[in-house]
C-alpha cells in the first residue's frame, strides 16, 4: 500500500498542471452546457408562448363594401374610395351612375332643386362662371364660398358682397374650381337652379333640359388650363349619357342678362380638348 501510495502521489505531481487543465475544461464543459440549456428553456417557453398567442387570437373578417355604381359586393382592400364611397372600377368611379351622380366628383348636395318632368333627359349643358366674393380666386383660394353658396350655407358676414346675395337661392349641376377639381351639387336627372330666364332656339325655361356646370373664374382673367381638362372629361362622361347633348354660354342663352362666361373662356380649346362636333356648339367658337 506505501509502494502505491508513493506512485501515486509522484503521478499527481509529474501530471499536477495537466489534471488543473482537464479539470477546467470539464468545468467549462458543463458551465457551457448549463447556459444552453438555460436559454434552449427559454426559447421553448417564447415559442409555446407564441404559438398560444397565435391560437387565441380572433380572426378579424375581410370588410365588404358595396360598388355604389353596380352594386356589386367586394373586399374594401379591393375597391377604390371616393370620399366615403366605394367603387368597383376605374370605370365606374369615372362614370355617372343609376342616379346621376358621378363617381369621381366631390359631392355637396344642394338643396336648390327640382324634378325634371318625366322621361325627359337633359339635350344641353350651359357653361357659367362664378367668383365668391368677386376675383376672391386671384390671391387666395375660395371655392369653399362657392360650395357653401350652392348649400345656402354661406357666412354673408365674411365679406360685404355676400350680403348682397344672401337671399338668392342658385344652384349648379357641377363646379369645376381653380385646381380642377369637380363638385357635384345635383344629380343630372334632376334640375338644379343656374340658368333662370332662358331660351335655347326657342325653347323656354332651359332649367328644364339643361345640365349646368359652373368654371370658377370671371371676365378677367384667363381660366387655367386644368380646368378646360377637367371640363373636357367631364363632357365626354356626360356625352356618353347624353349623346344628344348640346353646349352653349350662359350668355348665349340669356343674352343681355349674363355674360359668362364670357370673353376669357376659349371655346376654340373647349372644342379642341374635347373633340366635341361643331354642330353641337350651336353659337359657334368665337369668343363673346
Amino acid at each position: 500500500m506505501l509502494v502505491a501510495d508513493l506512485l501515486w502521489k509522484s503521478f499527481f505531481r509529474e501530471h499536477d498542471v495537466l489534471i488543473k487543465w482537464l479539470l477546467l475544461f470539464a468545468g467549462a464543459c458543463a458551465l457551457y452546457l448549463w447556459i444552453k440549456g438555460k436559454k434552449q428553456t427559454k426559447l421553448d417557453r417564447d415559442e409555446a408562448a407564441k404559438l398560444k398567442a397565435e391560437r387565441s387570437k380572433v380572426v378579424e373578417p375581410e370588410v365588404i363594401v358595396r360598388c355604389l355604381h353596380c352594386s356589386v359586393h367586394l373586399p374594401k382592400s379591393e375597391a377604390i374610395q371616393q370620399e366615403d364611397r366605394f367603387y368597383c372600377s376605374r370605370d365606374h368611379l369615372d362614370s355617372l351612375d343609376a342616379q346621376g351622380w358621378m363617381g369621381s366628383a366631390a359631392w355637396r348636395i344642394s338643396p336648390n332643386q327640382d324634378f325634371r318632368a318625366e322621361d325627359l333627359a337633359p339635350d344641353l349643358v350651359v357653361i357659367h362662371h362664378i367668383s365668391l366674393p368677386p376675383g376672391g380666386f386671384v390671391d387666395r383660394s375660395s371655392t369653399q364660398f362657392i360650395v357653401d353658396f350652392f348649400q345656402n350655407k354661406l357666412d354673408v358676414s365674411l365679406h360685404p358682397y355676400f350680403q348682397e346675395i344672401a337671399d338668392q337661392r342658385v344652384s349648379s349641376h357641377f363646379l369645376i374650381s381653380r385646381s380642377g377639381e369637380v363638385y357635384q351639387f345635383v344629380s343630372t336627372q334632376k334640375k338644379a337652379w343656374h340658368a333662370g330666364v332662358s331660351s335655347f332656339f326657342g325653347r323656354e325655361k332651359c332649367n328644364d333640359f339643361s345640365i349646368g356646370i359652373e368654371l370658377e373664374g370671371d371676365s378677367n382673367h384667363p381660366f387655367e388650363d386644368i380646368q378646360y381638362s377637367a371640363l373636357a372629361k367631364l363632357s365626354a362622361q356626360l356625352s356618353a349619357v347624353y349623346p344628344t347633348l348640346q353646349f352653349a354660354g350662359h350668355s348665349d342663352i340669356a343674352p343681355g342678362r349674363k355674360a359668362d362666361p364670357g370673353i376669357q373662356f376659349s371655346w376654340n380649346k373647349f372644342q379642341a380638348k374635347t373633340g366635341i362636333s361643331l354642330k353641337k356648339i350651336p353659337f359657334g367658337l368665337d369668343p363673346r
